[in-house]
């Protein structure tokens, strides 16, 4: 699954490219209106062409939006070099504009015209509004109007222009990944607080590539790109990868988002696994729109073993609602519910009222993030069953199995 190609959107996400073009054509169509043309259009330079890239026309008017001309056949770029000025009161009777070709096929009659250019100067096209019949009333003002308006478009286009480079950036940096298996997978021990012996491993993704950042923001970054589920099924094969180091009576706990697990061949990620030797935790901060997808999804992988885990419960309000509407097998305590326990007479109250919780359901209980012999006591007092943490083990590379079979000796009270 490394191979799988990596198809990345180099657009802003979705919900932001739609609020910038609605800005845009509300611009283009209160500037029409105002002047009475029958279009005003949005155009970008672009390899040699003058690309219209929006456009708004009057009913019956000529469609132009995605037309492109060669710039020097164009009004726009006479405009931007001072060989047209920008109020044509009727084109026609100039003779620069009369000459070239695109006037022969869509003659022009009243014309206003102005660059858009970015902060620092750089030219991106021009915003210009024209009708078929002449018009003498146009004049300096209006130029000056269709500059303010050319001025706001510019912002609207350069943040636009900006967010879509970051984005291919992003997706280049997350292909790199890829490529290069710049991903690794390191492994924390989970040790049962009662029986003081290992049970699991979490398997937890890092990344050995620019910009150091958090696997959070990678994952962020892969979903604003369009790639997180790539990105996340690396993660599993290689975490899959580690379990024959692993003994057979210990499971390997693996994260993975409710928009990959709702792929229709999600499945097939697992396929030739132990599932029984598998746990699934589904993180508090990814929302859930259809958890009786979500539970179709999995009825089969829990069915032949695998066990759900509802992670960071505790951090939001998405992690109760995860639990009531998933029924999982463990719920695992958020590390900011763990950190000063001891301290915190609201951690402990919450934590207990979530340990009652589990204890009537049949869950399970992991604390995550346990980091002092002051927190982990506090844990063993209120009878969690089991326990990661910085304290009990850090992530890092599987050790020998005979070192498994030692915990720490804070796990042993």
């Amino acid at each position: 699954m490394l191979q799988r190609s990596l198809a990345v959107s180099e657009a802003q996400p979705p919900g932001e490219a739609a609020s910038s073009e609605l800005l845009l054509r509300h611009a283009l169509r209160a500037m029409r209106s105002h002047f009475d043309m029958e279009v005003a259009f949005l155009s970008e330079f672009r390899a040699g062409q003058r690309v219209i890239q929006l456009a708004d026309a009057a009913p019956g008017g000529p469609l132009l939006q995605g037309r492109a001309d060669p710039l020097e056949q164009t009004y726009c770029q006479r405009i931007v070099d001072g060989r047209l000025p920008a109020v044509l009161h009727d084109a026609r009777r100039n003779a620069e504009a009369a000459g070239l070709s695109v006037s022969a096929d869509l003659p022009v009659g009243a014309h206003l015209g102005v660059p858009i250019r970015f902060g620092d100067g750089a030219l991106y096209g021009t915003f210009c509004c024209f009708r078929r019949q002449p018009d003498d009333s146009l004049n300096a003002r209006d130029a000056a109007t269709m500059r303010l308006f050319a001025d706001f478009m510019a912002q609207v286009l350069e943040q636009q222009t900006a967010q879509e480079r970051a984005a291919s950036e992003r997706a280049q940096r997350l292909a790199r990944v890829l490529r290069e298996r710049l991903l690794t997978i390191v492994y924390q021990p989970v040790f049962n607080l009662e029986t003081n012996r290992l049970v699991a491993y979490e398997a937890l993704s890092r990344f050995r590539a620019e910009p150091m950042q958090g696997p959070d923001v990678w994952f962020s970054d892969a979903a604003a790109a369009g790639v997180q589920s790539v990105l996340e099924r690396a993660a599993l094969q290689l975490a899959l990868a580690g379990l024959a180091q692993i003994p057979p009576g210990v499971y390997l706990s693996l994260n993975v988002s409710p928009a990959t697990l709702l792929e229709p061949d999600f499945a097939s990620v697992f396929e030739g696994a132990p599932l029984s030797r598998l746990m699934l935790e589904v993180t508090e901060h990814s929302s859930v729109t259809d958890y009786a997808a979500v539970e179709r999804q999995l009825a089969p992988l829990r069915a032949a073993g695998m066990r759900l885990a509802v992670d960071d419960a505790g951090a939001g309000f998405a992690s109760f609602r995860h639990i009531l509407q998933l029924r999982p097998d463990v719920i695992k305590l958020d590390a900011s519910l763990i950190r000063h326990i001891d301290q915190r007479p609201d951690s402990r109250a919450l934590a207990s009222a979530l340990i009652r919780f589990a204890q009537e359901t049949g869950c399970r209980m992991v604390a995550e993030g346990v980091e002092t012999a002051a927190e982990l006591r506090v844990l063993r007092e209120l009878a969690v069953d089991k326990a990661q943490g910085y304290l009990l083990g850090r992530p890092g590379p599987l050790p020998p199995f005979a070192e498994m079979a030692s915990p720490p000796p804070h796990v042993k009270g």
